[in-house]
């Protein structure tokens, strides 16, 4: 090679520089568009500076201001666990999609177990029919409930057989029983009770925050109100968000919007309560005082709804399908209230399981382990403070609507 040729390698080092040479490195360099602080001008510089401080500015804000929504989600009045809080924060954030993501993921890692026995503790449950309680009067009015045929064979003993729950003036108005729910879930009970329409009156509570307006009911039952108080169960599928698919009404206020068609829990000035579909069953008339809306009736004219499996009616995707914790309330041909709470209940086993208890029309109300809720109350100690038992073992404790309750419920007291 001559020395002409070496001096023009040397005068243009990156002409013949290998592509991953120290030259590429520098071409590199200067495609980035963030550029060394010592290529900057000062005037450069601080604009970069500010630029900084002014992301770093936004980042703070909107960390402290998913920390603050957060930290209110966490701490609001009210006995829901930490689970169902933020579940409740991501679907009054947009975010109920990856909540119902979670869900269906969780179910088929863990789903529900597959034959089997019940635990010790449900089959003690299960067996403890006894005699009728002290509070109970010798010769009530109100009979015992004639036994339930169990959907499960052999029975097991104690299954469907009633016992008195809680009483009023000597009658046992609110009554239940236990029963597997199908024949492949044997490992998992589902409780049902009665409760006597003629006996007792019920009341819509709302939640405060959901549906969350203001109303003169309370979201509680507070200390002086208690007296008399028998059953309360959970209310549905939440208004705001418009998973019910209707409103809910209370004392001359409308959260949502009351839609024909669909079930409704109606409640009337005299204390009685009426369930079928609005609009064709109920309708708005001066007597009522409250409606709590719900998807739409699961058993109608005393047999399961034909589409009962159509997905699209009973929960997101296949959740209808998801043998889950869920809860239903029907009427019986007579003006008698049934409601049913289980651990493993699909929609179709849920519909099944309240027409089997005698429901002529039956609707579904909440479903998850944080929502549904069957309690019974008994006076006898303290009638002005009634002790609170929860029908099954679900998350919140049985005194929950003691407190604020985050959503609306029903309350049942004797006549």
């Amino acid at each position: 090679m001559s020395q002409g040729g070496i001096a023009q390698r040397q005068s243009d080092p990156e002409a013949e520089e290998p592509a991953d040479g120290p030259a590429h490195a520098r071409r590199r360099r200067r495609l980035l568009p963030w550029k060394h602080r010592r290529d900057l001008t000062p005037a450069q510089l601080r604009r970069r500076r500010l630029t900084v401080r002014g992301a770093l500015g936004v980042c703070v804000l909107c960390a402290g201001a998913l920390g603050w929504s957060v930290g209110r989600a966490l701490t609001y009045p009210g006995r829901d666990s930490t689970a169902a809080r933020l579940a409740e924060w991501a679907r009054d954030h947009e975010l109920g999609f990856v909540v119902d993501r979670l869900e269906d993921w969780q179910y088929r890692v863990d789903p529900p177990r597959v034959g089997g026995r019940l635990p010790a503790d449900a089959l003690a449950r299960m067996r403890a029919t006894g005699p009728a309680p002290a509070h109970v009067a010798a010769r009530p009015l109100v009979p015992r409930h004639a036994p339930m045929r169990p959907l499960v064979s052999p029975a097991l003993p104690g299954e469907g057989v009633y016992r008195t729950l809680a009483a009023a003036h000597g009658e046992p108005i609110v009554q239940g029983t236990y029963v597997r729910p199908d024949a492949d879930h044997t490992s998992y009970e589902a409780a049902v009770a009665w409760i006597s329409g003629t006996y007792a009156r019920f009341q819509l509570h709302p939640g405060f925050r959901e549906p969350g307006e203001t109303f003169d009911v309370p979201p509680t039952i507070p200390e002086g109100r208690r007296t008399g108080l028998v059953a309360t169960w959970n209310g549905g599928f939440r208004i705001t968000d418009g998973g019910s698919r209707g409103g809910f009404y209370l004392d001359g206020r409308t959260a949502g919007r009351l839609r024909d068609g669909a079930a409704s829990e109606v409640f009337y000035r005299d204390g009685s309560i009426k369930i079928g579909v609005w609009g064709r069953d109920a309708g708005m008339t001066p007597e009522v005082v409250g409606v709590r809306q719900c998807l739409e009736l699961m058993v109608d004219d005393g047999k399961v709804v034909p589409d009962i499996g159509d997905d699209s009616k009973w929960g997101v995707s296949d959740q209808s399908r998801m043998y889950v914790p869920r809860s239903g309330v029907g009427v019986t041909a007579r003006g008698d209230i049934v409601m049913v709470v289980g651990q493993a209940l699909s929609a179709q086993s849920l519909a099944r399981l309240m027409q089997h208890a005698g429901a002529v029309r039956a609707m579904p109300l909440d479903m998850n382990r944080a929502w549904p809720s069957f309690m019974s109350y008994d006076g006898t100690t303290d009638p002005a403070n009634p002790k609170p038992t929860n029908i099954l073992d679900f998350e919140d404790p049985p005194d929950r609507y003691y407190a604020q309750a985050t959503r609306d419920f029903v309350a049942v007291y004797g006549r």
